[in-house]
């Protein structure tokens, strides 16, 4: 062998030993590096690999978001039902017809399908679903025929599971509950710290008003559950198995709230308001000794879709502030009474003309001489104007202030709520309305008296009104209203009792005596004045209405109002009605509801002592 020949062999072998070598280098620093690493991250590693390696057999089914729920005050519920739905879990056609193929036609005659229907959306499937109507939000409830019929059948990937509907059939959405969807805005505020640990997606649902909203970090609960479904590659059933049911197990979750809230009367009152064609305004019931929400109701009514995703007019005009018209004469009689500038004995002169400012009486020719009574009877304009005008601006809004006008009255927690760590208002998108849009610099008299009437930047939320009511009844003590009354764990546990609670007022409040001569006033609005169309009926009443004038757009509106109490002699409940953005010319649609509504309520309570009487509680 020639020396160059042996040069060359010499020089491939040195070349594949320095590949060698530099092949061992490497395998010793990779497994220094894999010695040295943060065990933490292997696992993480380790463990992300066995998680998608489990998701591409598993298939998950959510039986329960684990979302609380809401009962009325007597424990009834007013979301969340479970029941036994058809559920379906994709698999390939041939494993799912590896049985008898019989059964695919029997299913479909159970619920009422052609087979070749039933089978198109089997197979069309990617991910697990329950069996739900065309239109339907919610999977079909079986009834105990079809759950024993199917339950006959042997079908790969069909199975009967309990399912927690949280808005069930017939369910009407309710402002004061609020709804749920997907509000990634909300979420960036309210669980900033959840979404940076990704514990939540901005695609998860959240309340997105009422106390669906409020009380959302307690609603939220431990997570849901969910039943998983194993497959192989090729979508066929993993025998052995079979169905894995997953979910906290936490006794304590989901937690149950319980409300003030009425279920007969609100459903009653819905029905009645829709029939008798309230198309926009609200119904707010108190309890007229400690004004707990009995009921409440918003109109537009929450369009179905709501509860998914937000559209239309989902506002709760209960809280939402209004225009109030001669309502706020009840305001402006006390204010006056308070600063005494004027009593019970004083006689006012109404010709019909007020004489400044364009301002004129409703009634044509005036009232002429009236008592304070009288004038709140006929609800005369002239005689409140003049009324104003004798105040200062601080001395109206005082005084508004010491009834529960101006500012947001419903209830609100003193400090902390314990179970969130933070203060808690149960009404989140309540309004504080106004009295005066700025606080005037210098007197005006034309400002005034249109205060004094309840025009102008008069502004007031139903539940104010009616929340008036009661601090009238109440001898000046202002109540907040309370739509919750407590809040327990899923074991009944008690979590957290939400209190009575009375404003805390800067400015203390009216005297005894006037409030008495104001629902004096208000009986005679009844009894001889502007209501008296609603003196017949199963309770006596009292009340004020309202007509105030206002603009949507170019177009002149009235907002129709009446707010009250009965009976008079032992009143039970505080209501106020609002018919909104009426056409000009029209009756006053509130004062005719209001009569129906107080009926309503005395059908409700006679059947209630009936029962106390009888020993036994009347079906809801």
């Amino acid at each position: 062998m020639s020396k160059e020949r042996r040069r060359d062999r010499q020089r491939r072998v040195f070349i594949v030993l320095i590949g060698l070598s530099g092949g061992m280098v490497f395998l010793l620093l990779r497994l220094a590096w894999l010695q040295l690493m943060p065990s933490a991250s292997a696992e993480a590693s380790s463990a992300n690999w066995k998680a998608e390696s489990v998701a591409q057999r598993e298939r998950e089914l959510v039986l329960d978001s684990g979302r609380g729920d809401f009962f009325d005050r007597e424990g009834t519920a007013l979301t969340g039902e479970t029941y036994e739905a058809l559920a379906v879990f994709p698999l390939q056609p041939k494993a799912r017809l590896a049985g008898d193929s019989a059964d695919l036609h029997r299913l479909a005659g159970v619920l009422g399908l052609e087979p070749e229907r039933l089978l198109r959306w089997m197979n069309t499937l990617k991910e697990p679903a329950f069996w739900k109507r065309e239109g339907e939000r919610s999977p079909l409830k079986l009834s105990p025929a079809q759950l024993a019929k199917v339950n006959r059948l042997h079908m790969n990937g069909v199975r009967i599971l309990p399912y927690h509907n949280r808005y069930p059939a017939g369910f009407r959405a309710k402002h004061a509950l609020g709804y749920v969807s997907q509000h990634p805005e909300l979420l960036q505020i309210d669980y900033r710290d959840r979404l940076s640990a990704h514990k939540m997606r901005l695609t998860d649902q959240t309340g997105g008003a009422g106390l669906e909203r409020s009380l959302d970090r307690l609603l939220q609960g431990t997570g849901p559950t969910s039943v998983s479904y194993f497959t192989d590659g090729a979508d066929k059933p993993l025998q052995g198995l079979n169905w894995r049911l997953q979910g906290p197990h936490n006794p304590s979750y989901p937690l149950q709230v319980h409300t003030t809230m009425a279920l007969p009367i609100q459903n009653q009152l819905e029905h009645y308001v829709d029939s008798h064609g309230l198309k926009e305004g609200a119904v707010v019931v108190l309890d007229a000794a400690t004004a707990d929400i009995v009921a409440m109701i918003s109109r537009p009514q929450l369009p179905t879709g709501s509860l998914e995703s937000k559209q239309g007019d989902t506002a709760n005009h209960a809280v939402r502030a209004a225009t109030p018209g001669s309502i706020f004469k009840l305001v402006t009689e006390a204010a006056a009474l308070e600063a005494h500038v004027t009593d019970e004995r004083e006689i006012f002169r109404c010709n019909g003309n007020y004489g400044h400012y364009g301002l004129h009486c409703w009634k044509g020719g005036g009232h002429g001489d009236v008592t304070l009574q009288d004038a709140l009877a006929g609800s005369c304009n002239v005689v409140f104007a003049s009324l104003a005008e004798r105040l200062s601006a601080s001395q109206l809004t005082v005084t508004a202030a010491k009834l529960g006008i101006g500012y947001q009255v419903g209830w609100v927690s003193t400090g902390a709520f314990a179970p969130l760590g933070k203060p808690l208002r149960l009404l989140p998108e309540e309004e504080a309305g106004t009295i005066f849009a700025v606080p005037p610099t210098v007197r005006d008299g034309g400002q005034l008296a249109q205060t004094g009437i309840g025009q102008r930047d008069v502004k007031i939320s139903p539940l104010q009104a009616a929340n008036l009511v009661v601090t009238l009844l109440n001898e000046g003590v202002v109540r907040e209203p309370r739509l919750v009354h407590e809040i327990r764990y899923g074991d009944g546990r008690l979590m957290a009792k939400l209190p009575k609670q009375t404003v805390q007022a800067q400015y203390g409040r009216i005297l005894p005596r006037t409030a008495e001569t104001i629902l004096q006033g208000m009986e005679a609005v009844v009894a001889y004045g502007t209501g008296q169309s609603i003196q017949e009926g199963s309770w006596q009443v009292a009340g004020k209405s309202g007509t105030a004038q206002i603009m949507q757009g170019s177009r002149e509106r009235l907002n129709q109002w009446f707010v009250g109490y009965g009976p008079v002699k032992a009143p039970r409940y505080a209501v106020a009605v609002l018919a909104e953005n009426r056409c000009t010319g029209t009756s006053n649609q509130a004062t005719k509801l209001f009569r129906g509504v107080m009926d309503i309520l005395a059908e409700e309570t006679n059947k209630q002592e009936a029962g106390a009487i009888m020993g036994w509680n009347p079906a809801p």
